[in-house]
Order: structure tokens, then C-alpha cells, then sequence
């Protein structure tokens, strides 16, 4: 059974540290826990967690996963590479790219919160202008966010549907 959701707020973009648990390499815990993770992204695009864990058997050896992606995917750092990457459900071995390191993440959260509100209600005709300025926005961050079927790559076809237009806060 799936429940309404809780109200959206508007973006802000904040820095949070997270607890890591005990298997959690060194490395990247002491990462995590120096650079922080951000307080979330547009909607439930994503979302950290209390405290990071380590998942085995994705991607290029494990995945230290630091987030949740809309219901049910998780966001992480692959221990060998150290790219973010986008696991799009539960149980799912796949491990999309979404940035080359947690840095980039950051600076590319940042930045479409930035951009937020990309267009108000009624603006149809600019849904796809603003998506490809998002598009090239990432790009210019990393060029390696705007991987197919990415977590920015989804989010920027979101955006050309019309899925992001501003909203209130309560």
C-alpha cells in the first residue's frame, strides 16, 4: 500500500552529516562525515539518510549508500571508484552514474536548486527550454552527469513533462 506523501518544501540547499555504520570503509565514511551530504534535492528526487551502510555486490564491489531516490531507490558512493551512483529500486543489482564523485554531487544539487522554480503554472511552452538548460547546466558541472537514464537525466525529462512547476510552501 502506497500513502500520500507529506507536503513538499520549498528547496534550500543545506549540508548535513550523516552516522555511518561500522562497515562503512574509512575512507569514505571520514568523507562523509567531513564534506557532509545534502539535505535533500527538489521534491523526493532525493532524500539522505540518518546514517549511511554499506550494500555489497553493486556496481564495480560495493556501494556505500547515503540516500533515497523517490520510493524506492537508493543514492550511494561505489567503494572503488568513488563515482554517486543511482540504484533505481530494491534488490536491483544496476548501479547508474549520476556523478564522478560526492563533490560534483554536491555542486550539482547546489546548482538546480539554484535554478529552482524553473517555470511557473501555465508556462507550458517552456518546459523543454528549461530542461535543456538544465541539461547544459549539469554538463557544465560534470560533464558525465547527464548519463542515460541518470538520475539528471530523469530529472530533466521530468522537468520537460511539466513535473516541476513552483509551488507554495504552507
Amino acid at each position: 500500500m502506497i500513502r500520500d506523501l507529506p507536503p513538499l518544501r520549498l528547496p534550500k540547499y543545506v549540508v548535513v552529516q550523516i552516522g555511518c555504520a561500522p562497515q562503512v570503509p574509512a575512507e569514505i565514511a571520514a568523507d562523509l562525515r567531513d564534506r557532509g551530504v545534502p539535505a535533500g534535492l527538489i521534491g523526493y528526487e532525493y532524500q539522505p539518510l540518518t546514517e549511511a551502510t554499506l550494500l555489497d555486490g553493486i556496481g564495480e564491489s560495493a556501494v556505500v549508500i547515503f540516500g533515497s531516490s523517490g520510493l524506492f531507490g537508493r543514492l550511494g558512493v561505489d567503494v572503488a571508484s568513488r563515482r554517486v551512483v543511482h540504484i533505481p529500486k530494491i534488490g536491483s543489482a544496476t548501479a547508474r552514474h549520476v556523478n564522478r564523485n560526492l563533490e560534483t554531487f554536491h555542486r550539482c544539487v547546489a546548482a538546480v536548486i539554484d535554478r529552482f522554480p524553473f517555470y511557473e503554472e501555465g508556462e507550458e511552452d517552456r518546459f523543454e527550454e528549461v530542461a535543456d538548460e538544465l541539461r547544459q547546466l549539469l554538463d557544465t558541472l560534470d560533464d558525465s552527469a547527464p548519463a542515460h537514464s541518470g538520475l539528471w537525466e530523469t530529472l530533466c525529462d521530468d522537468v520537460a513533462m511539466g513535473d516541476y512547476a513552483n509551488w507554495e510552501e504552507d
